[in-house]
């Protein structure tokens, strides 16, 4: 017996050392200061990073099988790039200028990309084409294409400079809409900024018909080949006459790209609330609507219109605006105007 009592108590013993070398371990949830103590022990462990999708993709808002309508394409290289770069085999490209001759005095080196753009047997070119009188016969396109449109011209006078172009805007989008295939697209792209954000593109889309069903960044760097052309042409060099090397580069400035559609075609599911909000716009600027009536409208359309068929020989030269200058064109030495601007 007394063995035993031994034996139990050296075990009590045992047990109890044992007990107050382990730390002692709270009953329920750890408080914030036990928090705070455990993690400040624990080594710092890598976060995770979390990967968000790149922005950075370009949108490119046509496929390479669309027949595309391309609009005041200037030196084409916008053209070439979709030719070349893209296999867009059905393009239908305009100029305003009347004649090769009078496109190359502007963009000397424009006969490279007409070449690159017709490399695709099916694609076409169309000189003397105004986008404020399209009128190509009964001929529709899903994609109507009208990139960096400006008036050009020499007044510094902003106001008048805005409502130029938002007369020839209006007027564009006003025929387009006639050579609109259902459910086609027309995208128009402009520099951000100021006087650009002036045209309010949104609210002239839309007196004409339209609507915005998205927009996004243009990125010039998914057209290779393609660079800003100037409404007045290249930049030469006061004192020699050649092609200025330096001059502003357009397509290095942050642009956007506005893709609309006729009212009504670009309604989403659980739109509701929005086109609810968007009636009640329009409803607004209904009294507006007189101030667009006239706009991109000719004396011809108001009693019969011409039929504008593309011209492939040299022509007589098409209307020219009088005073108006295109922004970032202040050091332009060329004197030739347009009524229209070049992609």
């Amino acid at each position: 017996m007394a063995r035993k009592r031994g034996r139990l108590q050296e075990a009590l013993k045992s047990a109890i050392s044992q007990q107050k070398q382990k730390p002692s371990q709270p009953h329920g949830p750890p408080s914030k200061r036990q928090k705070t103590s455990q993690s400040q022990s624990q080594p710092n462990k890598p976060r995770k990073k979390h990967h968000q999708p790149s922005q950075s993709a370009p949108i490119i808002p046509f496929s390479p099988t669309d027949s595309i309508l391309l609009l005041g394409e200037a030196d084409l290289s916008f053209s070439a790039a979709l030719s070349q770069h893209h296999k867009c085999t059905n393009l239908t490209s305009t100029v305003f200028e009347p004649s090769l001759g009078q496109l190359k005095e502007k963009y000397p080196h424009v006969e490279s990309n007409i070449s690159l753009l017709q490399s695709q047997p099916s694609n076409k070119l169309l000189y003397n084409i105004d986008a404020t009188k399209l009128s190509l016969k009964s001929q529709t396109f899903p994609r109507i294409i009208f990139n960096f449109p400006h008036i050009g011209g020499k007044s510094k006078d902003v106001n008048r400079q805005v409502r130029a172009n938002q007369e020839m805007l209006v007027g564009f989008f006003r025929r387009s809409l006639l050579h609109l295939a259902p459910r086609g697209k027309i995208i128009v792209t402009l520099f951000e900024g100021e006087p650009y954000t002036l045209w309010n593109i949104r609210d002239l889309a839309r007196h004409a018909g339209l609507e915005v069903e998205r927009s996004f960044k243009f990125q010039a760097s998914a057209y290779p080949g393609y660079s800003h052309a100037r409404t007045l042409g290249v930049v030469r060099s006061k004192k020699t006459g050649e092609v200025s090397e330096v001059a502003w580069k357009g397509e290095k400035r942050e642009s956007r790209s506005y893709v609309f559609v006729r009212k009504g075609e670009g309604e989403r599911p659980g739109q509701g609330k929005k086109r609810k909000q968007d009636e009640a716009e329009e409803e607004e600027s209904n009294e507006e609507e007189e101030e667009f009536e006239g706009w991109g409208e000719s004396d011809e359309e108001n009693g019969q219109e011409e039929e504008q068929e593309g011209t492939t020989e040299d022509g007589e030269e098409g209307p020219i605006s009088d005073e108006e200058k295109e922004d970032g064109d202040e050091g332009s030495e060329d004197e030739a105007l347009s009524k229209e601007t070049k992609g």
